[in-house]
């Protein structure tokens, strides 16, 4: 139904503090462990597309899967429940930072949140993480269960990112390649 649709998303534009990163966990919790509308592999290649495309996450992975379940009117029902929260919460907030941006309390309440935010993102990585990492997203150790071209792959990436100066998007595209490459040996 396309009310449940639009009520995810509007659940998820007006809990996703921190940011996209953020929100993955409350996007993965209505769209694959809810309403079952993504499997879990579906779900890491929305965000790596969601990565890849130029938007918030959340407002691409709303469009996506309101497409997905409803077609254009879903895309635009789901779009808008995301982001109608989020534009009402930023006004108000504006309005009230700016009025009492030196209040102790306010900055208390913005040291408060950054531990929850920081959980949130590392959780939806750590999920990422093991989809990528591991056949049907369990984490075993039986070797026919690991994907040891997506771990090269990665840490290739992140080194390349933390010792070099390469382009984020350049290392995205080698990533996409080199996954193509590794998917024609083995």
């Amino acid at each position: 139904m396309i009310i449940a649709l639009i009520l995810s998303f509007i659940q998820i534009g007006l809990f996703s503090f921190g940011g996209g990163y953020a929100a993955i966990p409350l996007i993965q919790g209505q769209i694959v462990d809810l309403h079952h509308w993504l499997s879990m592999t579906e779900f890491t290649d929305l965000i790596t597309i969601s990565q890849m495309t130029p938007g918030p996450i959340a407002i691409n992975a709303a469009t996506f899967v309101g497409l997905k379940i409803y077609g254009v009117l879903g895309s635009l029902a789901a779009t808008v429940g995301c982001v109608l929260p989020s534009c009402i919460i930023v006004t108000i907030i504006a309005k009230v930072y700016l009025k009492y941006r030196d209040m102790a309390f306010l900055q208390v309440v913005l040291k408060v949140l950054r531990p929850a935010v920081i959980a949130m993102i590392a959780s939806a990585g750590i999920s990422i993480l093991i989809t990528a990492f591991f056949n049907g997203g369990t984490i075993s150790a039986d070797v026919n269960n690991i994907k040891f071209d997506m771990i090269a792959i990665f840490i290739l990436c992140v080194v390349l990112l933390k010792k070099t100066k390469f382009n984020p998007i350049l290392i995205m595209v080698l990533a996409g390649v080199l996954k193509v490459i590794s998917g024609y040996w083995l």
